[in-house]
């Protein structure tokens, strides 16, 4: 089953994706449904309002969980890269975070930050969604914790990140992270993973190659942290980036940057010019 969350005129909607059409489940967003013990069978036997498919322009998607309680990110996480980088495989995941702030939808453009334009790199990933509250979860408990996956591209503004030794200003700049474009729930863990930048193939794997498969994550966070319906967990990026290659490569105003998992679908987003920044000293909400 695919779950998804609609923008509407009257604010988002969960759904349920056909292949013609979006059924509405009763829920503003698949992180809402997920709340629901029982979502499995609501989502499933839910017959509100439809929408066809072809009618639905491609901004129309949010992310799937548009507002989760946390997302957690893990670094190197493919066995081949990790060899390819003379590297040994590690023995715990490499964990960081993004807020939901860097969330954009799956075909929403992706406008490079005035802050720091010149080194934003792609790393297509799979992300895992979480349906249940999880705290130190078995093997067991950890896979059937697993609400379904979703394609992310974790999009890192590489300068900001190696400013210091802490990642995680170059990883949650706002409105940075595309994902979608729904919740896969039943997923076959031995398809492929690409990530195209102008039609260009950069980044191809298999997706039984991560050291740290979905479950194992599930266990590891949430041995850390409670885990609740609709946070999000990236597992990681194979090889290909950009800030690797001989010379850098990053996206420019104009790139097209798309990410495809088998049996989930692609996510795409026009990179655009930097938004004018606020004169100095402005303050949203000034004339309050």
């Amino acid at each position: 089953m695919r779950l998804g969350t609609l923008r509407l005129p009257g604010g988002t909607v969960a759904v349920r994706v056909g292949a013609e059409h979006a059924t509405e489940v009763g829920a503003p967003d698949v992180g809402a449904l997920l709340a629901d013990p029982a979502w499995h069978d609501r989502a499933a036997r839910a017959e509100g309002p439809t929408h066809a498919l072809a009618d639905l322009a491609p901004t129309r998607w949010a992310p799937p969980v548009v507002w989760p309680s946390k997302i957690i990110c893990v670094g190197l996480n493919y066995a081949a890269h990790i060899r390819e980088m003379g590297r040994e495989l590690p023995s715990h995941p490499t964990l960081f975070a993004k807020y939901p702030d860097a969330l954009i939808g799956p075909y929403d453009d992706l406008a490079l930050p005035p802050e720091a334009p010149d080194a934003v790199d792609w790393e297509g990933e799979l992300a895992l969604v979480v349906g249940a509250v999880t705290r130190r979860a078995s093997a067991e408990q950890a896979r059937a914790a697993i609400a379904g996956y979703t394609v992310l591209n974790d999009v890192t503004m590489r300068d900001l990140q190696y400013r210091t030794p802490q990642w995680l200003q170059g990883k949650t700049v706002e409105a940075t992270t595309p994902m979608g474009p729904w919740l896969e729930t039943d997923l076959d863990l031995t398809g492929e993973l690409r990530t195209e930048v102008d039609g260009e193939v950069v980044q191809r794997t298999r997706l039984d190659d991560l050291v740290f498969d979905p479950a194992a994550l599930v266990a590891y966070v949430s041995a850390l942290v409670t885990l609740r319906p609709g946070d999000v967990i990236a597992t990681g990026t194979p090889g290909g980036v950009g800030h690797a290659r001989k010379p850098p490569r990053y996206l420019r105003a104009g790139s097209v940057l798309t990410t495809t998992i088998d049996g989930i679908g692609t996510i795409s987003s026009h990179v655009v010019a930097p938004a004018a920044m606020p004169a100095e000293g402005a303050a949203a909400g000034a004339d309050a």
